[in-house]
């Protein structure tokens, strides 16, 4: 996304919305015109009254007639166009808010679609250039859905197809006779099964019908390292002296980028210190682990999918590099970020930040 570029002089007074921009331009545009037909109606009524004086009719003229070419005092102006101000904005504010609400909907529709895809379709109101706008939406999102739940089927359909010979060539396996190509062969075995869950989990993060539920984070958290800690795994964390902290989030999704984090962390950094904070708007989990870290160039690369350093590459825990692709999509699904960046004392951090709001 590209930046917003500096607002000039003349454009910084402006409202940056469509709907103040609007209401701006009709409410000056009515003021503007009643302003000159009430300038106008002025100086007809005076030089009505200037044409009665010459021509000597103006004595002869009854007291209602010349009551109403009477110029008003200098308040009389003033009292009108604050009036007439209020009036128009109020027509203004009713009529702009009418007509941008549409857009408003469409642009809440398209944010809420880059975290859910199975969203709602938009409704087709409003005026015509709107209601196009809400059809073609509504059409990319049947797209885009169609097209992400095909891929999705076809990679578990050849998912299912490689088990029955992968498990007929771990059966092969065990008739080899040398035991150091039987353990190449087992390992070749389990690279590939772990390569194809790992796209299955991938897709299926990006594909989730899982409904938001309220989350204890602490509860969570505190069964990850149970877990880890179960595999003996160096995994600690400083639990919170607020207690239990609650957030509105997907159970799996927030699981597997937490449990992925952790394992980043182990199996580059050779342990995992977990830590909680909360804010008034936000959660923060970090992962902090102890290995070399990651070259600042490359900190927002890793988050692609299939991106892995040389250092991973050569790593005996292997992988395809989706793990942090994973954690990243589950942040950006509950409307949170992670941010990779590299501590001063050694070692990387992962910042999982998921809003209070998060859905």
């Amino acid at each position: 996304m590209n930046a917003p570029t500096e607002a000039s002089p003349r454009a910084r007074w402006l409202p940056r919305g469509l709907f103040g921009r609007l209401t701006l331009i009709v409410a000056a545009g009515l003021v503007l015109l009643q302003c000159t037909t009430m300038v106008l109606h002025l100086q007809d009524r005076a030089a009505l009254k200037a044409l009665l004086e010459t021509s000597g009719l103006l004595a002869q003229a009854p007291p209602e007639v010349l009551a109403q070419l009477q110029l008003p005092k200098a308040w009389h102006p003033v009292v009108m166009l604050s009036t007439i101000l209020a009036v128009v904005l109020g027509v203004a504010l009713v009529a702009v808010r009418w007509v941008t609400q549409p857009l408003q909907q469409l642009a809440d529709a398209a944010q809420a679609f880059g975290q859910h895809l199975d969203g709602p379709p938009l409704p087709t109101t409003g005026p015509l250039e709107a209601q196009q706008a809400a059809a073609a939406f509504n059409t990319m999102q049947l797209q885009v859905r169609a097209l992400v739940g095909e891929r999705s089927r076809a990679l578990e359909a050849v998912s299912h197809d490689l088990r029955t010979p992968l498990m007929r060539l771990r059966l092969r396996a065990e008739l080899v006779d040398d035991e150091a190509l039987r353990q190449r062969i087992h390992a070749d075995i389990d690279a590939m099964d772990a390569m194809v869950g790992g796209v299955l989990g991938y897709l299926r993060g990006l594909q989730t019908t899982e409904a938001p539920q309220p989350l204890d984070l602490t509860a969570l958290l505190e069964s990850l390292i149970d877990d880890q800690q179960a595999m003996g795994r160096d995994v600690a964390w400083t639990q919170p002296p607020n207690g239990a902290v609650v957030v509105n989030a997907r159970l799996e999704g927030l699981r597997r980028a937490l449990t992925n984090l952790i394992d980043n962390a182990v199996a580059h950094g050779r342990c995992a210190r977990l830590g909680l904070a909360c804010s008034d708007t936000l959660t923060c989990m970090t992962v902090d682990d102890e290995g070399p870290g990651i070259p600042e160039a490359d900190l927002q690369r890793v988050l692609q999918p299939y991106v892995r350093l040389d250092a991973a590459r050569h790593h005996p825990s292997g992988g395809v590099g989706l793990g942090l692709a994973v954690a990243h999509q589950a942040a950006l699904a509950h409307g949170g970020t992670l941010v990779l960046s590299n501590r001063t004392e050694g070692g990387l951090r992962a910042t999982l930040t998921l809003p209070h709001t998060s859905t």
